[in-house]
Order: structure tokens, then C-alpha cells, then sequence
């Protein structure tokens, strides 16, 4: 929801720069490092064996690990880490444009931006049991002034809980001075790792209208009583409920995706002709990933000079049986 604020201080393309104070991060608990490629990353520990890790480039989530040190995100394993490139896999982040939905490149500009650890950011409501975070801003450069004009502040907090769940809060404020509004589509377009896609059930998307983005974006309502899986699917599911759930059955665990202030939902999965096309892919890696997607896609976001928008979305990994075609307990989608 937008709600009108000042804008900061020196905010705008034509602010003078000033001296950053060295990145802060809240040790022992974040941990900033330089990967194999060279790029940097912050690693979050939380309890036991709990981990996340975020790129500056992108401000990317790449590995989400429960207690047991298993990974639950998906990363290609042809991932490219080198810029401009996108990494494959994990939680890119799509602004200001989803998919092909406007005129810029696909999936906008953010996920191939380099971030910053934001020193200062806005208070956000925090559990107090949340230990383990990293605050990350973006700000538009010269040059992503001129491929899409309008001055923001994008400022991302990644945490992960107590329990090992993952929440990523973004607040976007628009930070023009020439008085104008701007508009975007945004999606958290998070892959996640499964172990066989036609094993796996999607529930709480069920009589939603949806765009079809394999059919021309032409507009559809979803039939089945879940999500199955048995060819490429690509579709923008409209007014989507707040929780969504993720069944695999050979793992018995379910993905609880839990979002705010993102009315839609996007499923994905290229299948095998798609992926043999796609250089940074596997053949056969469409098996082992699911792309399920909070997002304002159908209606963009529309936000006037000082107002800024907060979007959220929380992951958590649950054990959970199959039985009868219904997720047991129920309640990981009442509840």
C-alpha cells in the first residue's frame, strides 16, 4: 500500500555524492564474503544449521538451507556469475518491469544491478527474535536514468528466523523532484528446488482467473482442484490468495509461500525443449525446479513523489503427507 512520506534528503539523480561510511552488518550473525566468482555476498547464520546467502549483484538470494544443511532454493548449475549476466536461480528480483509486461528488457534492470549495504535504513518492525539480517539498497545510476526516468529508492531486508524461515520486505519509494509519478510491475521470481516436478502439487490457486502467457497472455480460470505438472506452464494468476502451498511428495515437505502487497501469483517451468534453449540451464535441471512467484504483474503499481510501497514475502519448509489429494494439515493454507 502507498503511503505519502517526505523524501530524503538529497534524494534525486542530481543529489551531490557523499562519503559512505563502511558497510555495517549485524556480526556474528551476517557475514560479508567474496565467492568464487568474485562477486560479494552476505551469508546469514541463524540456528543450527540455518543459512541464507545474498548477493550484492542482483541483490540475490541464491541458498536458503534449512536446520538439516538441505537446500530448498534452486540454482542452476549453468548459472553465469558475471555481470550483466542474471544469475539463474535462487530469488531474482523483477523491477521495475515483470516479463515482457512494458518496454524495458525483460524482467527490468534490478537483478543485474550491483546493491549497496544500506548503513542508515527507515525503521521496519521487527521480530526481536529475527537475528540474522541484511539491509540492501538500490538507487538508479546515470545510465538506468536514461533506459527508465524516474528516481527511486529501492530498499530490501533480508532475514531469516528463529525457525529457518526466509522473508524478503522491499520498500520502494519514488524520489523524483520534477513532481512526476511512475509505474512498475515487480515479482520476486523465487525458484524453487523440488525433486521431480511431476510429483509435485500446487494448492490455493484453485478457480483463480489467470494470463497465459504460452497462449498470448490470454486470460483463462484454472479448473483443476491444484497445480500439476506435466508440460510448460507459464501463467499469471490474478488476486491470488496470501498463502500459497507446495507439495512435494517424494520429500513429504511443503513450501508455505506467504506474501504481501503482491496481489498476483506467477508459475513457471520452462519443461525440456525450453531448457535445452537456455545457456545458463540445464537439459534436464526443469525437473528439479519450480518457480512460484509473488507478483503485481496485471495491474502495475503506481507510486507519487514521496510515497513509497512495501512488499513482502516469507518462505518457510514444513513436513507434510499426501493423502486423498489434500495437503495434511490443512491449516499451512488457513491458518
Amino acid at each position: 500500500m502507498a503511503t505519502p512520506a517526505p523524501a530524503p534528503a538529497g534524494a534525486g539523480a542530481g543529489a551531490a555524492a557523499s562519503p559512505s561510511p563502511p558497510p555495517q552488518l549485524p556480526s556474528p550473525y551476517a557475514e560479508l564474503v567474496k565467492s568464487p566468482s568474485g562477486l560479494e555476498k552476505i551469508i546469514l547464520r541463524g540456528a543450527r544449521n540455518c543459512c541464507a546467502e545474498v548477493y550484492l549483484y542482483g541483490g540475490q538470494v541464491t541458498s536458503w538451507k534449512n536446520d538439516n544443511g538441505e537446500e530448498l532454493l534452486f540454482l542452476s548449475n549453468k548459472a553465469i556469475f558475471k555481470p550483466p549476466k542474471a544469475i539463474r536461480g535462487g530469488i531474482p528480483i523483477c523491477f521495475p518491469q515483470f516479463g515482457t509486461h512494458g518496454n524495458l528488457e525483460q524482467h527490468g534492470f534490478a537483478r543485474n544491478r550491483f546493491w549497496s549495504i544500506d548503513n542508515d535504513p527507515p525503521p521496519l518492525p521487527v521480530n526481536p527474535a529475527i537475528k540474522a539480517f541484511v539491509d540492501l539498497i538500490l538507487r538508479p545510476s546515470e545510465e538506468d536514468l536514461k533506459i527508465w526516468p524516474h528516481s527511486f529508492e529501492f530498499r530490501l531486508r533480508v532475514a531469516l528466523g528463529p525457525s529457518g524461515d526466509l522473508s524478503l520486505t522491499s520498500r520502494i519509494r519514488n524520489t523524483n523532484i520534477d513532481g512526476r509519478p511512475f509505474s512498475y510491475t515487480f515479482a520476486y521470481h523465487t525458484y524453487f528446488f523440488v525433486s521431480d516436478i511431476s510429483e509435485v502439487r500446487v494448492e490455493g490457486l484453485e478457480t483463480m482467473d489467470y494470463l497465459d502467457n504460452l497462449k498470448a497472455k490470454e486470460r483463462f480460470t484454472e479448473q483443476g482442484d491444484a497445480i500439476v505438472f506435466e508440460s510448460e506452464v507459464d501463467k499469471v494468476y490474478l488476486s491470488a490468495p496470501s498463502k500459497i502451498a507446495i507439495i512435494d511428495h517424494e520429500k513429504k515437505k511443503t513450501f508455505v509461500v506467504t506474501k504481501e502487497g503482491l496481489p498476483d501469483a506467477v508459475v513457471w517451468n520452462p519443461w525440456d525443449k525450453k531448457a535445452k534453449a537456455m545457456q545458463d540451464f540445464g537439459d534436464a535441471e526443469y525437473k528439479n525446479m519450480l518457480c512460484v512467484e509473488p507478483a503485481a504483474v496485471e495491474k502495475p503499481i503506481t507510486l507519487k513523489p514521496g510515497e513509497e510501497w512495501k512488499g513482502r514475502l516469507a518462505l518457510s519448509a514444513v513436513p507434510s503427507s499426501y493423502c486423498s489429494g489434500q495437503l495434511d494439515p490443512l491449516k499451512v493454507l488457513q491458518g
